[in-house]
């Protein structure tokens, strides 16, 4: 019987590790694995097709322009990501990393949002922003805050809501690493008041404890 308890204890180890081991971007078994559209001879690993190693170029790991500024105006929070996840650069593909800029006009708002498959670590290169975000349920949903300036330096766990806020008169900006080669974004309000089909009025309405004519109006604003 002890010699059981001990085969199903290494059992359930083994397959902790290994749900563990799977639970972000997996390691390459290559030196690279650019990403192509195009499956002729090539070799699917992690959601996209290999290029041919002997085709590879330089071009591959290459991505120009986070010099310029992202256009803040073409949101209504006044913020502006510009993403350089595989989907950009197609060189990112299996190395489980990707970048992003992030540019506030002022008062500008990145909102409350989640990134489903990475941690995000951003440093602030210019402006003044507060930052923070929100834990778990199992945690008491602690809110996490900090006012960040030029240099400073904040984390966000992976799957926690977090958020940025310009909180100076002038422009910001701030650079963005995240542990995934495509991390995903979830905006909160846009999942859950602006979700194709909309989610049922009732339900939203007693899930937030408002009145059906709030939700109402948020789902026209999302939609």
């Amino acid at each position: 019987m002890e010699k059981l308890h001990y085969l199903l204890l290494l059992t359930l180890l083994a397959l902790a590790s290994s749900l563990v081991a799977s639970a972000y971007d997996p390691s390459p078994l290559q030196d690279f694995c650019v990403a192509i559209n195009n499956p002729v001879d090539g070799v699917f690993v992690n959601g996209k097709f290999c290029k041919d190693p002997k085709q590879v170029k330089a071009d591959d790991f290459f991505y120009p322009g986070l010099n310029k500024p992202g256009n803040t105006a073409a949101t209504p929070q006044g913020s502006a990501v510009t993403p350089v996840f595989v989907d950009q650069l197609a060189g990112l593909n299996t190395l489980g990393i990707s970048f992003a800029r992030l540019d506030f006009a002022p008062y500008g708002l990145n909102p409350p949002h989640t990134h489903p498959r990475g941690t995000e670590i951003i440093v602030v290169v210019e402006g003044c922003l507060f930052v923070g975000f929100v834990a778990s349920n199992q945690n008491n949903n602690t809110l996490f805050t900090k006012v960040l300036n030029p240099g400073d330096v904040f984390v966000f766990p992976i799957g926690q809501i977090h958020f940025q806020l310009n909180v100076g008169k002038d422009n910001a900006f701030a650079f963005a690493g995240l542990s995934s080669q495509n991390p995903g974004v979830i905006t909160i309000a846009n999942a859950v008041f602006g979700s194709k089909p909309p989610i049922r009025v009732d339900l939203l309405a007693k899930a937030f404890q408002v009145d059906k004519s709030v939700i109402n109006y948020l789902q026209k604003q999302f939609s």
